[in-house]
């Protein structure tokens, strides 16, 4: 069964929160707070935190940053996944993947199917790894930030949650780099 390992040291990890919004500040950014406040409860901390507009360049220019920063092993983004001309955040991120986690989008469809029904289909939530740090694209609602992080996150970034989690796997991110190789 799965579950955490008592027997396991906790390893707290440096995660920077991305909101993109053309309408938000940091003083309303419901989202973002929400993710902020569960991953430093998780034991968890927060590296650095920024709000873009919906716009791919300057949504991708942040997230470059963040993933040449080795000081950073997570990027969550929040916002920017639906189907207006606006929502760009996948367009903006998944060029910079080496890796794409497809396994991320079904389970957190399949959890937010279980709160929402099928209005979960109106979200292009993704995740991959650039640069050997994780980013994980989440819609802009609370809810889905909630979701996203009791159902997935909490437990795949906890070194202690069993059979297995992202962060025992960090060390060898980047092996491909290593050998000189590409993604």
């Amino acid at each position: 069964m799965p579950g955490i390992d008592e027997k396991r040291a906790f390893v707290p990890l440096a995660i920077a929160v991305l909101t993109v919004s053309d309408t938000r500040g940091l003083a309303d950014d419901k989202s973002g707070d929400t993710l902020v406040s569960r991953l430093t409860q998780a034991g968890h901390r927060l590296a650095d935190r920024a709000i873009v507009t919906d716009d791919i360049e300057a949504i991708r220019g942040r997230a470059r940053v963040w993933i040449a920063d080795p000081g950073i092993d997570v990027v969550i983004t929040t916002g920017g996944t639906g189907f207006t001309g606006r929502d760009v955040t996948p367009e903006a991120i998944t060029p910079l993947f080496e890796k794409h986690m497809e396994g991320f989008s079904a389970i957190f469809h399949r959890i937010s199917y279980d709160k929402i029904g099928t209005s979960t289909i109106q979200s292009r939530a993704t995740a991959g790894v650039a640069g050997a740090t994780y980013i994980f694209v989440l819609p802009g609602s609370t809810g889905a930030c909630k979701d996203a992080w009791d159902g997935i996150l909490a437990h795949q970034l906890d070194y202690r949650f069993t059979p297995c989690n992202f962060v025992e796997i960090m060390p060898r991110l980047d092996e491909h780099l290593k050998r000189g190789g590409g993604g």
